[in-house]
Formats: C-alpha cells, structure tokens, sequence
C-alpha cells in the first residue's frame, strides 16, 4: 500500500462519509461487493432508506447539543448523530454553551473535555448548577485516556464517558441508552414515583389518604416492616442492604397493584389501598405477609427470604383526619410484632363505654374554642455555665373545673378525637406569642416545644411555622422543636423534608426521650438535629454501670456529629455530677426547678 493510499484510508476512518453509520443499523442492506472509493458517498445516500427517530416514531427526534471545538470531529459526531435520526446543534465555543442549552433545551449534551477558555467539566459543573438544567444527561468524547481525568469529568457530574477514536454505532448506543433512561426517570418523576422502585412519595401518599379521610372512609391504610434489617446490614453492609431493599421495594409495588405505596425508612412501607372490601382485609394482610416471605431476592450469589409484619387500620371506623388512621396502623404493628402470625389489625376501643374519657375528649373542643391550653415551662440549664434563657415547654389543659390536665393525659384524647394537629398548633402559637412578648420587652430566650411528628409533616404545616415566625418578628433561632424518638423512627424521610424547610430559617430539631440503638443511632445522621434529650432511663439507673456505659457512648456519639446533649429528669446532685462527668452539655430537672408558669430563673447566678 502507497503512503498516499494509507493517508487516504486513515482520513476515511477519522472522518466517514456521510450515511457511514448505516451499515451497524439493524436495517442495514446486505453487504455488496466493494465500490471504488469515489462512488461510496454516492452508493450509501442512494440506498439508506429514512432512518427512524432515536426516541421512536411515536415521540418527537432528540435533540442533541455537541459541544466540540474540533471542526471535524464536531461534524463526525453531527453526521452520526443526525443520521440516527437526533437533531443535532454543535457549540465551538465555551462561552456560548449556556445560551445554546437556553436555545435548543437538549434532551443530552455530547461534551468534549478540552475547550478553549472553559473545559468540558466546568461547563458541566455550570450545567448542574442550574436546577432547569440540572437533569439533563451529559456524555464526554474525548480522546484523553487519563483516568484521574474521568473521575474528575464523572465527579464533575457526566453522565458517561466515550474515548476517542469511537464506532459510530457506540456512539449512537451510548447516546440513545442515556436519552432513554433521561426519559424514563423524568417519567418516574412527574408520575410522582420513585424511578428505581415505583413507589410514591411520602406526600402524593399523605395528599391522597387527605383527601380520603374523612370524605370517604373506606379500605385501608397498613404498615409493613421488614425484621431483621440490623443482622443483614452486619453481614452484607449497606451497599448490600440497599440492594435488598430496592428490589424489595420494587416486589411490594407490585403487590399492592393500583394502591398508593411509599417507603418510609429502612425497615418500614406504608401503603393505602382504598378499594379493599372490609370482608377481605385480613386476606389482604396476609396475601402480602405471604407474597414477601414467599420470594427469593437475590444478593451477591445468594437467595434471600425476608420476614415482613403487618399492621392494619381499617378506615371504616371513620377516623377523623389522616394522622389518627396513621396511628392506628401504627399502633397495630406493635401488636404484630408480639404474634406469632406477624398480623394485627386495629381495634378501635370503645369510647363511649367509659364515660369520664368520652366526656375528656369531647371537652378538648371546648378547650381549644374557650382558650384553656396553657403552657408550663422548666428551664434547661448549661452544666458548663452561661446567662442564654432556654427553656422547654410544657402543655397543660385546664378543665372546666379548674383543675389542670397534663399532656400524658391531653395528647392520647386528642389522639382518638382527631385534635391533635389542632392542639399542637395551639401549642406552637403560645410559645410564638411568649417568645415574642419577651422579645419586645428585651429579653431574649430559647424555647423547646414537643410536637408530634403527624403535625410536623401535615401538608402545609411548614410553611404555616415560617409565616408565623416573620409574623412576629422572630428569630428562628429562638426556636427548637422537639420530636420524640419513637415517633421519630415512623416518620424520619417526612422529618427531613420538614427540617429541609426549617433549617434555612434557623429553627433547630430536638431529639427527645433518645435512646441508644442501631436505628435510632442512624437517625442521629438522617435528620439535621441541633439538640439530642436523654431518655429519663439514663439519670433515674445511673446506678447500673451498663446504663452509665451505654449514656457516655451515646454522648460521645452525639458530640462527634455536633449535636448538644440535655440530660432530663434530674433529681438530685449525685445524678448531675454523673451526667457532667459523661459530658453532658445541659441538664433539666426538678433539681434545677420544678415545671411552673414562670419564666424568672435566674441563668446567669445558677449553679450546678
């Protein structure tokens, strides 16, 4: 071969003729005998037939952004591309990426690493940026084999990564694989699913069981947890666990068909299934049990057969708003955790046949309508010392009789009357007027109020708090609300989108009533807490040198994610000098002051 007949055949393969592409498509003709080279172009226009959209017929062509400052190598990926059916619209310069993306809204963008001026990965970096444009698959060609440089580009936030020299047929399948996908997820997305799973979200499931109860209460909300999460997480790791729990996600899906499913947390589902008849209920419950326990999901080179419990509500009872029927589901696992069968439904008690608790719960409408929630406090003292007021909350209803009703009491009554967003509103707003009374007479304080977590992640409750906040003037900072641990570990993906809202304003989330375990200790860092209140358990058994072991470590912990520790319930000094010597950075207690209606403790002079 002369050098000038290899010239020649290396620029045919640098830069193919146009309509190159079509002998990898599965249309393809056959092969025929070999043509002089002058004739190719004409020979392959004549006989490709139209070639078919990269999304498919039905959907318009893709649109593909090449950013490439090569003018050759911009018009091989254009051909190629173009010939597959995409439109195409090539950038040669950086600093007019953003306005083409602006201009064209590609469905991908077919990126070169080096570009004058601004390279491949910080045009990416600027893509993402942008939330418009944050979803949009971003694929590199290049010819830089460095692999820092990749991981650099995928760090970046690429999508793939093509070397050069590439086959047009790798390049056309890389490209519609990420358009696909592109498209599947943003599907999954406005479906209001999960992409991976299917699954809803946690709000397209409360907006629907909302507008279910109590308008029409029928079917049934439950509650699936998977046992065992902790000895599978040691033995296969978290990667692992996820997996499981992904293809476990996706089975469950399946199985509740047109019924409303979101995952809640590593162990727990929550499902509503509105068109199941009251005489199927328990063989719905246990058709899932069954389906879960009775399939093999596959991990590493083993089969894996989980365990599933479910607690059911049936909606038929006539709950009074969604956060009642939650927990009554809720408190039918527990139940379903003590059976053998794994299987509990609620059952409504009756009310009506003890009336001293009837006639309670029905005073609670009076109460919010005649003002008669109050609020005690008890400050919350730092063991190292300072003048900062901080004080918790404490809800108190007055009877019609004068006598005061604490929130043990209240908060169950409100539970079965359906009040209990209602009183914790009531709540929030006392503590927002004392903190704004003490502002304007220049006293600045701390205040930690208990809510439930059913409040917390009603719809627009967020928003309500903030309004609240500017409303009067306030800081969020002179906020912290206080969830307690068990209600946490239902509700904690719901809690992070409701602390997604707070933390900007400042409000801080307390921890209560924490006590130390894999799944509360992993909640530690799914919720951006400022504040971790010790179970009462730890200060009343400081006796027991396991339960003094296990405070220190749990304190430990704490203060390695930078979360402040309050020990409560402190009766007497030798229990303070134990909690001080774990360290232990604020104590609360009847040995500091007993719970009143004041608000004169005197920071500044206390001593420990």
């Amino acid at each position: 071969m002369s050098e000038a007949d290899a010239r020649d055949r290396a620029d045919r393969a640098e830069f193919p003729p146009a309509g190159y592409w079509r002998r990898w498509a599965a249309d393809a003709a056959p092969a025929v005998a070999p043509v002089a080279d002058a004739e190719i172009e004409t020979v392959a226009v004549a006989k490709a037939a139209p070639a078919p959209d990269a999304g498919g017929s039905a959907e318009a062509p893709a649109r593909v952004l090449i950013v490439e400052d090569d003018p050759s190598q911009a018009l091989f990926a254009e051909s190629v591309l173009s010939g597959a059916g995409m439109r195409t619209h090539v950038v040669q310069v950086a600093g007019e990426f953003m306005a083409a993306v602006e201009r064209v809204q590609p469905d991908l963008v077919l990126m070169d690493l080096h570009m004058p001026g601004m390279d491949g990965a910080e045009l990416t970096a600027q893509l993402r940026a942008l939330p418009a444009y944050s979803h949009i698959p971003v694929v590199f060609l290049t010819g830089d084999i460095d692999p820092d440089r990749h991981f650099e580009v995928l760090e970046a936030g690429a999508d793939d990564f093509l070397t050069k020299p590439v086959r047009p047929r790798h390049l056309i399948s890389a490209v519609q694989n990420r358009l696909q996908r592109a498209r599947t997820l943003r599907e999954a997305a406005e479906a209001g699913r999960h992409p991976l799973t299917g699954l809803n979200s946690r709000l397209q499931l409360l907006q629907r069981l909302t507008a279910a109860i109590p308008a029409h209460p029928q079917g049934v909300v439950a509650f699936i947890e998977i046992e065992g999460i902790g000895a599978l997480r040691d033995r296969y790791g978290y990667a692992g666990l996820e997996s499981l729990l992904t293809d476990a996600s996706r089975h469950i899906r399946k199985l509740v068909g047109d019924a409303t499913a979101t995952r809640l947390n590593d162990t727990t589902f929550l499902v509503f299934a509105p068109d199941v008849a009251r005489a199927g209920l328990d063989d719905w419950a246990r058709g899932l049990r069954d389906a879960i326990g009775g399939h093999a999901f596959p991990l590493d080179d083993q089969r894996i057969r989980l365990r599933a419990l479910v607690g059911y509500a049936d909606l038929a009872h006539g709950y009074g708003e969604p956060g009642a029927a939650l927990a009554a589901a809720e408190q039918a696992l527990r139940e379903a955790r003590g059976t053998p069968a794994g299987i509990a439904a609620h059952a409504p008690s009756d009310t009506h046949g003890n009336d001293a608790r009837t006639a309670f719960s029905q005073d609670l409408h009076g109460a919010l309508a005649e003002n008669r929630i109050e609020l005690a406090f008890q400050p919350i003292v730092a063991v190292a010392g300072g003048d900062e007021a901080q004080y918790q909350t404490l809800m108190r209803l007055r009877g019609r009789d004068g006598e005061l009703h604490p929130a043990a009491r209240v908060l169950p009554a409100a539970e079965t009357a359906g009040l209990l967003d209602a009183i914790d509103r009531r709540v929030l707003e006392l503590a927002l007027d004392t903190l704004q009374a003490r502002r304007q007479g220049g006293h600045g304080m701390r205040l930690f109020v208990s809510q439930s977590s059913r409040s917390l992640i009603e719809p627009g409750h967020a928003q309500w708090l903030l309004a609240s906040l500017a409303e009067r003037g306030l800081e969020g900072s002179s906020l912290v609300i206080d969830v307690r641990q068990d209600d946490a570990l239902i509700h904690a993906l719901a809690l992070q989108e409701f602390c997604a809202q707070m933390v900007p304003a400042g409000v801080q989330l307390c921890l209560g009533q924490y006590t130390a375990g894999d799944e509360a200790n992993a909640l530690l860092a799914q919720l951006p807490l400022g504040f971790v209140r010790l179970s009462s358990r730890y200060s009343q058994h400081l006796d027991e040198p396991k339960v003094r072991d296990e405070m220190r470590l749990s304190v430990e912990r704490a203060h390695r994610l930078g979360l402040q520790v309050i020990g409560q319930h402190v009766e007497d000094a030798q229990a303070a000098a134990t909690l001080w010597m774990s360290g232990i950075d604020f104590i609360q207690g009847n040995l500091v002051q007993r719970v009143d209606g004041g608000l004169d403790f005197d920071f500044h002079h206390s001593v420990l």
